[in-house]
């Protein structure tokens, strides 16, 4: 996440409300703490294994996952995974960043995790003389403790070269197709030096799609292949030429931190990570072009092909006071750091139903807005909280609850009237 420091807070201020102004007609909302006997360093992600177990899996970024029994104190925590003998932390933006379940298992154990690492000499030779490397991989649960990972069993689907620390992206989810999503930031550094935003030939600025039950052989005769999992054939570059690649499913996007399918609809959200003006909320589709490097936001950040078209954002907010009379949404806070977070379809707080939730790192505003599907607009907007936590992610259960996960190792509920 650029610009994401991630800095500790040094001191634990209460949570409090901020009301909506009339003109942003959405609820107020509250961070209520729960799991108060746990606290994570860095917590990134969470996911509930659909197993009916009512299991929460809690990633630590700097290489473990924890088991906390769903409705308990957290004093309960285990350790189901640990990879930290690896260092896949070895900057703000790397680390373990997510961990994603196969839907079926309940039945085959399989679950998946992104990670980060170093490359030795004999690695960067391998990945182009990039010195780091994502790695997604499958891991299979033990087969005589459901919590426990059997660390023996990693299977690695693929790895990716990174030429920078920064902007991995990082989160895996099943979308409702059963297909495993993977959105990788541009590479890192700034600007997009090495122009990977529109290049498909790179996985890079890209949300991915495969299928981990598949495997596809690419190539001809002698020079063929076999991936270690498959190309769905409705992706938009499938059965594609040269050297596009053919697990794209979108592309043109920055540094996308936080993506969630609404299960309801369908549709996948993402928050888009600005560079120094603007940040985004996009509905990813298939085959879409959202801009970066070309863009940023909805304006131009450099020189591109004439009469190229590109993804317009839901919503978009400046980073600088002076820049919001040119936002689409001029009213829209400041901040400088998105988080993308949820359209919210639980059922304790009914006056959330259909609002995506999303949040600025660096102020810790949470934000909301309706959107009309059918008109391709955002009905309502607004600030939804001011709270002074630095808020790194947010969570959904199976139930459609959220939470928060601050910076200084608490998890939160989002609650409302």
């Amino acid at each position: 996440m650029s610009k994401c420091k991630f800095l500790s807070a040094s001191v634990l201020f209460p949570l409090f409300f901020a009301c909506v102004a009339p003109a942003q007609p959405l609820p107020k909302i509250a961070l209520s703490q729960v799991y108060t006997q746990l606290q994570i360093d860095r917590p990134v992600w969470m996911s509930e294994a659909p197993d009916g177990s009512g299991r929460l899996f809690f990633v630590q970024q700097s290489g473990i996952v924890y088991i906390v029994k769903k409705g308990s104190d957290g004093g309960d925590a285990k350790e189901f995974f640990n990879i930290e003998n690896r260092h896949p932390y070895f900057w703000n933006e790397d680390g373990l960043l997510s961990i994603a379940f196969h839907p079926g298992f309940k039945t085959n154990g399989l679950f998946y995790v992104y990670y980060n690492q170093e490359n030795n000499a004999e690695q960067r030779a391998k990945f182009q003389g990039f010195p780091y490397r994502s790695v997604i991989s499958e891991f299979k649960v033990s087969g005589t403790n459901a919590d426990v990972a059997d660390m023996a069993s990693e299977r690695i689907l693929f790895e990716v070269g990174q030429p920078f620390p920064n902007h991995k992206g990082g989160e895996l989810v099943f979308g409702p197709d059963d297909y495993l999503y993977l959105a990788l930031g541009d590479g890192g550094s700034a600007g997009d030096p090495l122009n990977n935003g529109q290049n498909l030939s790179t996985l890079l600025a890209k949300m991915l799609r495969i299928d981990v039950n598949s495997r596809t052989t690419l190539g001809n005769d002698y020079r063929s292949f076999q991936l270690n999992y498959g190309i769905p054939s409705d992706n938009p570059f499938a059965r594609g030429v040269g050297s596009v690649r053919e697990e794209i499913f979108a592309y043109g996007l920055r540094n996308a931190w936080r993506y969630s399918f609404d299960r309801k609809t369908g549709d996948l959200w993402a928050g888009d990570v600005g560079q120094d003006l603007w940040e985004e909320v996009d509905i990813v589709t298939n085959g879409g072009n959202y801009g970066w490097s070309i863009r940023e936001g909805a304006h131009y950040f450099k020189d591109g092909p004439p009469g190229a078209k590109y993804a317009e954002p839901v919503m978009e907010y400046a980073h600088r006071t002076s820049d919001q009379p040119d936002g689409m949404f001029p009213d829209h806070a400041t901040g400088n750091c998105i988080i993308g977070g949820y359209v919210y379809r639980g059922k304790k707080y009914p006056a959330l139903d259909g609002i995506y939730i999303y949040a600025d790192y660096s102020p810790g505003v949470i934000y909301g807005l309706r959107y009309d599907r059918e008109a391709h607009k955002v009905t309502a907007e607004g600030t939804m909280l001011r709270q002074p936590k630095s808020i790194i992610s947010f969570g959904e259960d199976l139930d459609g609850e959220l939470y928060a996960f601050t910076q200084d190792g608490f998890i939160y509920s989002i609650t409302a009237p």
